[in-house]
């Protein structure tokens, strides 16, 4: 791990691009967030080349594990490699998503607290109820992030890893509190949301989730509350 950050993972970026530093929670609705992040994770996968999508489907293409461990677990869960033609075997990113999107926030919050880069403080809710806030650790990457963040908006998202990002960024509700450009930059990344299929899948959950008035959730890092962050990529929210 550098101190510019340039190990994380995309799920680690996003998680650290969606952290309130002040108030140790995210800046989007939880729920949100945790399609977001298991989003990250496909989308990693498909960077380094281990999976594809076709026909709207996940492929695994190279089943030999990275070295992260939790992207090792995780490619797990999407099967061995596919015989030809039956596609219809391959995993919906949008189910994957939907059922693996707690358990990957979650597991990988626990990975940047062990590794010091996030800071856990567990309060209680009425003197009672335990709930966590998360703060940046040392080194301190929430800065470096966002920084690189907007590098990338003001060079248009130039590579692959950036438009994937900002894609994912806005299915989760992030565009108009990351954006440096204002209306042009969230409308590039609305467009990134839409066009990348991983970025589209995350934002078919979220748009379920509002649906369904279940975007909120209490634990973890918040007593309950989660702040807006407008309606995603598109829909309603624009």
């Amino acid at each position: 791990m550098t101190d510019d950050g340039s190990a994380l993972t995309l799920p680690e970026e996003l998680l650290l691009l969606a952290l309130d530093t002040e108030r140790g929670k995210p800046l989007c609705s939880r729920a949100y967030l945790r399609y977001g992040v298991a989003g990250a994770v496909l989308a990693e996968l498909e960077l380094q080349g281990r999976i594809r999508e076709e026909r709207g489907r996940v492929r695994v293409v190279d089943p030999l594990g990275p070295a992260h461990p939790l992207l090792a677990s995780l490619l797990g869960t999407l099967g061995a490699p596919a015989k030809k033609n039956r596609f219809l075997s391959h995993t919906s990113p949008t189910v994957w998503i939907r059922q693996y999107g707690r358990n990957t926030e979650e597991s990988h919050l626990e990975h940047l607290v062990a590794r010091g880069l996030l800071r856990r403080e567990t309060r209680r809710f009425l003197g009672v109820f335990p709930y966590q806030r998360h703060f940046p650790g040392d080194p301190d990457l929430t800065g470096a992030a966002r920084w690189r963040f907007g590098q990338a908006e003001a060079r248009n998202f130039p590579d692959r890893r950036s438009r994937a990002l900002a894609g994912l960024a806005a299915a989760a509700g992030l565009a108009e509190t990351l954006t440096a450009e204002g209306r042009e930059g969230i409308s590039v990344m609305r467009i990134l949301c839409r066009s990348h299929w991983i970025a589209s899948a995350v934002h078919t959950n979220v748009r379920q989730s509002q649906s369904s008035s279940s975007g909120g959730d209490g634990g973890g890092w918040s007593d309950g509350g989660s702040g807006g962050c407008g309606g995603g990529c598109g829909g309603g929210g624009d």
